[in-house]
């Protein structure tokens, strides 16, 4: 496998029954990039996001993780590979029970840290990170606006110092300024980390300010795959449509004279 390759999917397939999800996709996510997996409602992304990191198996084909080979590795060593990763829910999936410091602390504990003035001090720091404010470590879910549940979500999901995020739709449902400011920070903390990013997105914006490479799905098939410029020249229709549209053009548009 290809060292630079952290996440590799070679002729992966998957199938629900009759219905033909993903046929024979090949993909490398490389080190230290972000890629954005893109495509029309249904097209399989967050089931892809699902099968690069494990939690669901594809039809056929192979997933690599880490120089690991998924169907060959057993519930422990799966275990091992999950704590090398972060996970961002579309929703920010936060334990609606606990407050936002059980919420962050939880993958610390999960990992059989057991030194609790360690995992106040590193709860603590996540929270800096994501610019959030130690008072609302003692908040629930609920009493946060929806940009804060990103955060502590981001939080939470930074919390092993994972070596590779996957993020699910990590802007939806926040207003354009919220959501400016969360690629804001996501931006400087890849820059500052340096970690893998994978992140299911059909927010053009977000692909232009944070993506290397996009991967686009289209009929089961992947589509198109290259950087956002690259994909800009792209023939295939359902690209064409998703990068030269109305909204298309005037993000794009807005880039290039930014850059004038």
């Amino acid at each position: 496998m290809n060292a630079e390759c952290v996440v590799r999917l070679e002729h992966l397939g998957t199938r629900f029954g009759t219905q033909v999800v993903h046929r024979d996709i090949n993909l490398c996510v490389y080190r230290g990039k972000i890629l954005g997996l893109a495509g029309s409602s249904g097209s399989g992304k967050t089931t892809l996001l699902r099968e690069m990191i494990g939690l669901q198996r594809p039809s056929e084909g192979q997933v690599w993780l880490f120089d690991e080979r998924l169907d060959r590795v057993s519930f422990e060593e799966l275990a091992r590979l999950h704590r090398r990763c972060g996970i961002l829910f579309q929703n920010g999936a936060l334990f609606s029970a606990l407050n936002v410091f059980d919420n962050i602390a939880f993958p610390l504990r999960e990992s059989r840290l057991a030194d609790e003035t360690l995992i106040r001090q590193l709860v603590y720091l996540k929270l800096a990170m994501v610019d959030l404010e130690p008072d609302v470590a003692a908040r629930l879910p609920s009493e946060l606006s929806g940009g804060m549940v990103k955060r502590v979500a981001l939080a939470r999901a930074l919390a092993l110092e994972p070596e590779l995020l996957f993020l699910d739709e990590p802007a939806s449902g926040l207003d354009p300024i919220t959501a400016q400011d969360f690629v804001e920070l996501l931006g400087a903390l890849h820059n500052e980390l340096g970690f893998t990013v994978v992140m299911v997105t059909h927010d053009l914006d977000l692909i232009r300010d944070l993506c290397d490479h996009v991967a686009v799905l289209v009929d089961a098939q992947l589509a198109a795959w290259g950087t956002p410029d690259s994909l800009l020249q792209s023939g295939h229709p359902y690209v064409r449509r998703f990068f030269h549209g109305a909204r298309g053009r005037r993000v794009f548009a807005a880039a290039e004279t930014a850059h004038e």
